[in-house]
């Protein structure tokens, strides 16, 4: 994969009716304003136009890069003092959103046709789910009973996974493991690097942190 196919005004305006009416503070317009106006002001255009010099140039717009996380309650009835009880929910400016779903869109159709893309893998995949993934282990582990063979089970689960994800490890497998490379990769780079984000609790802010690892929220 050395470049991404254009994006075009009409998958623009086809993501904008479906997203959710949420506004962000980051954003200069609010998503049902752009929703509502997409087809008879340049806002369509002007996003396809974006992206695609995006896409073309290798590079991400930095304004898009600083997210605001707001604490919510996992919950209603935790304790509302403890840290541990509320769930970082991060407000990204919409029309990053709508580029990278579409830089999402090129991405996933190629690795979806690779041969190096694990048949296993459940999670974010269309038809699959942990039931799926359940199946899998058990329709294993009857066969292997069958057979008068014996089975060991090892399961490894990591507290916060996501926030464990390293940019250098997951640019690398995509360049040598399903073949990303020229600008797609440089663009990818491009959204990773330089991520900043601050905290918002009621009329409180915090002072913004670049962001090293971890799954950028969409």
């Amino acid at each position: 994969m050395s470049s991404f196919q254009p994006v075009t005004i009409e998958e623009v305006m086809k993501l904008l009716s479906a997203m959710p009416s949420k506004s962000s503070p980051l954003g200069a317009l609010p998503c049902s304003l752009l929703k509502s106006c997409s087809d008879i002001i340049v806002f369509a255009p002007a996003i396809a136009r974006l992206a695609n010099l995006s896409m073309r140039t290798g590079k991400f717009p930095a304004r898009y890069k600083r997210a605001q996380v707001l604490p919510l309650l996992k919950k209603s009835g935790l304790d509302s003092s403890s840290p541990a009880n509320y769930r970082p929910i991060s407000n990204l400016a919409a029309v990053s959103k709508v580029i990278e779903r579409r830089v999402s869109t090129r991405l996933r159709r190629h690795l979806l046709g690779s041969t190096n893309f694990s048949e296993f893998q459940s999670v974010y995949q269309k038809g699959h789910s942990t039931e799926s993934a359940l199946l899998e282990v058990l329709d294993g582990v009857h066969t292997a009973a069958d057979n008068k063979e014996v089975t060991v089970l090892v399961g490894l689960g990591l507290s916060a996974a996501f926030d464990t994800v390293d940019d250098e490890i997951v640019l690398e497998h995509l360049q040598t493991e399903f073949g990303v490379e020229g600008v797609p990769l440089t663009r990818l780079r491009s959204y990773l690097d330089g991520r900043t984000q601050y905290v918002t609790m009621r009329q409180h802010q915090s002072t913004a942190i670049q962001l090293e690892v971890g799954v950028r929220q969409r």
